[in-house]
C-alpha cells in the first residue's frame, strides 16, 4: 500500500530501502481516490525509531494512508531535535477540527506514575474524549492501553512484583479463531512485553462494553477490544523490531537498574548473541487486520458522519 507522509521525514529512505511503497505528499496531491487519515500521538522517547516501526506496519494493506504525527504541548521530547518535533509534528490545537479514520496512541516509559500525575495526563483525556467524535478507531499501545481503559472505562493498573520484560508467546483460543484481527493467525504467536504494571481479567469482565481478545498465564491481559470493535487496546509492543528490547536492556544496565536478561528473547539468554525476530509476521497481520476490518470496511467516506455515530 502507499502510506502518505511528509517529503522529508526519516522514516521515508529506510521504509524506501525495505521496498515499502511510500508515497510522498507531492505525488498524492496527483491522485484523485480519498486516503484513509491516520493520526499517530507519539509519546515514546524514541520518536525517530517509533515512526518508522508504526509506519511500517500501517504500510501492509493495498490502501493509502495519510499519516498525521502529534506531540504534546505540555511537553518538551528530550530525545530528539526540536527541529524534527517542529517540523513534522503538530499539536492537539493543530488538528482538533479534522476528522480521523484511525488512532494510535503509543507506549510511554511512565507507567509507574498514577495517571494523574503524568505531566500530560490532562492533554491525553482531551484527546481521547475528542477521539470519540473524531476518529473512527483507536489502537493503543501499552502504557497508551492502560491509559485508555482507565478514562475511558475506569480500569485500574497494578505495579507488577517484577518487570514483565522479553517475548512472550501467546495461544490464540479457539474461539477467535475467525476474529477478523487475528486473520492469517498461527495457533500460537509472540508478543514482546516491556511493562511494570498490568490491567486485571476481573476488572474488565465488570465492563458490559469490553472483550478480552488474549489473556496470557505469564504475561497476563494482552489484547482488548470494545465489542463496537473501535477501540483496540494491546499491552504488549508487536511494533517493536528485533533489537528494540536489546537497547532497552543495555540502557537499563548501563544505568545500573537491576534488570533481568529479556525473557525467552536471546538465544541461551546470552546478550552477545542476535535475538531472533519471532513476532514480525504477526505483527504485520495484526496491524493489516486492524486497517482493513476495524477501520477501512467499516469507516464513513465522509468523516463529518462520525459526529452522529
Amino acid at each position: 500500500m502507499p502510506i502518505k507522509i511528509p517529503n522529508n521525514l526519516p522514516a521515508v529512505d529506510i521504509l524506501a530501502k525495505e521496498n515499502i511503497f511510500v508515497m510522498k505528499e507531492s505525488r498524492a496531491l496527483s491522485q484523485d481516490i480519498r486516503p484513509l487519515k491516520f493520526v499517530i500521538v507519539n509519546l515514546m522517547p524514541t520518536k525517530i525509531e517509533t515512526e518508522t516501526q508504526l509506519l511500517r506496519l500501517i504500510s501492509n494493506t493495498p490502501l493509502q494512508i495519510e499519516v498525521t504525527l502529534l506531540k504534546m504541548d505540555t511537553y518538551k521530547s528530550k530525545n530528539v531535535s526540536e527541529e524534527h518535533m517542529e517540523t513534522f509534528y503538530k499539536t492537539f490545537d493543530d488538528i482538533k477540527d479534522e476528522r480521523f479514520d484511525g488512532m494510535i496512541i503509543t507506549g510511554a516509559p511512565i507507567e509507574t506514575l498514577d495517571f494523574e500525575d503524568v505531566i500530560y495526563w490532562e492533554e491525553i483525556m482531551k484527546i481521547m474524549e475528542w477521539s470519540k467524535k473524531h476518529v473512527f478507531s483507536v489502537l493503543h499501545i501499552c502504557w497508551g492501553a492502560q491509559a485508555g481503559l482507565y478514562y475511558h472505562y475506569g480500569i485500574k493498573k497494578y505495579q507488577l512484583n517484577k518487570k514483565i520484560f522479553g517475548i512472550f508467546p501467546i495461544k490464540l483460543e479457539e474461539r477467535y479463531e475467525n476474529n477478523e484481527l487475528f486473520r492469517g493467525f498461527d495457533e500460537i504467536f509472540n508478543m514482546p512485553q516491556s511493562r511494570h504494571t498490568e490491567v486485571r481479567a476481573e476488572d474488565i469482565e465488570k465492563v458490559p462494553e469490553l472483550e478480552i481478545l488474549e489473556n496470557s498465564k505469564e504475561s497476563g491481559v494482552s489484547i482488548v477490544r470494545t465489542k463496537d470493535k473501535r477501540d483496540v487496546f494491546i499491552m504488549g509492543h508487536l511494533e517493536y523490531d528485533r533489537m528494540t528490547l536489546a537497547k532497552e536492556y543495555e540502557r537499563d544496565v548501563k544505568l545500573g537498574k537491576k534488570i533481568e536478561v529479556p525473557f525467552n528473547y536471546y538465544p541461551n539468554d546470552d546478550p552477545e548473541k542476535v535475538p531472533p525476530f519471532v513476532w514480525r509476521g504477526h505483527a504485520n497481520l495484526l496491524f493489516s487486520n486492524w486497517v482493513n476490518h476495524h477501520v477501512y470496511q467499516n469507516t464513513p467516506y465522509d468523516l463529518k458522519e462520525l459526529e452522529n455515530l
